[in-house]
């Protein structure tokens, strides 16, 4: 049962935490948006010193970097933990490509090429599974903080849309905390419509 309170994030509860550190429990309010497949937007231009990669085993690490370097200083690393550590994104994308619902196709990995090959970085990943609806569920979009605004999270986002398509699938959904306006406005404009509130519970040490 989701919490009496409408706010982007409630506290609740005091309780001791396994460090000795004393921690809260808080609610973080998320919105399931939905996208219809059949209506995908045109393809974004890709910047300039930027390339796509597709889904290879050889490069989980290299997806697994760029989500933590994403997400480490993000609300997200609140909501769910493991986005804030290195580990912890290591583990997390081994499962995600273990999964049987695991669609390689609308997994995407983004790496910006400068002048030489010291410069070359992995900056944006995304992952895509099939849900046990038979629906086509976005993981991760994530973009380091030194390549935003650049339109590198749409182009992440038609690439995993398209191959959900290319594995036949119909719709698919994503989840966003409901304080992350930014994004929330992007995918309104791509397309995407908020079809529910879900509310996730998480430890949040004490300030």
């Amino acid at each position: 049962m989701a919490p009496a309170f409408d706010a982007g994030a409630g506290r609740g509860k005091r309780i001791a935490g396994r460090t000795g550190v004393d921690m809260t429990v808080t609610y973080f309010k998320r919105y399931r948006m939905e996208f219809e497949l059949a209506r995908l937007f045109r393809e974004p231009d890709l910047p300039l010193h930027y390339r796509l990669l597709r889904w290879d085993e050889s490069l989980l690490m290299a997806h697994a970097d760029a989500k933590y370097r994403s997400f480490r200083s993000e609300l997200d690393a609140n909501v769910f933990p493991c986005l804030g550590d290195r580990e912890g994104c290591r583990r997390l994308m081994g499962e995600i490509a273990r999964r049987n619902g695991f669609v390689r196709s609308a997994t995407w990995l983004i790496q910006w090429c400068g002048k030489g090959e010291e410069e070359r970085e992995y900056c944006g990943t995304i992952q895509g599974i099939v849900d046990f609806e038979g629906i086509g569920s976005i993981q991760n979009l994530g973009i380091t903080p030194g390549h935003r605004g650049r339109g590198l999270g749409s182009c992440l986002l038609y690439h995993a849309l398209a191959g959900f398509r290319e594995h036949g699938l119909r719709r698919a959904t994503l989840e966003v905390t409901a304080q992350n306006s930014g994004a929330i406005r992007l995918y309104q404009r791509l397309g995407f419509r908020r079809t529910k509130t879900v509310y996730k519970a998480a430890e949040v040490a004490c300030g």
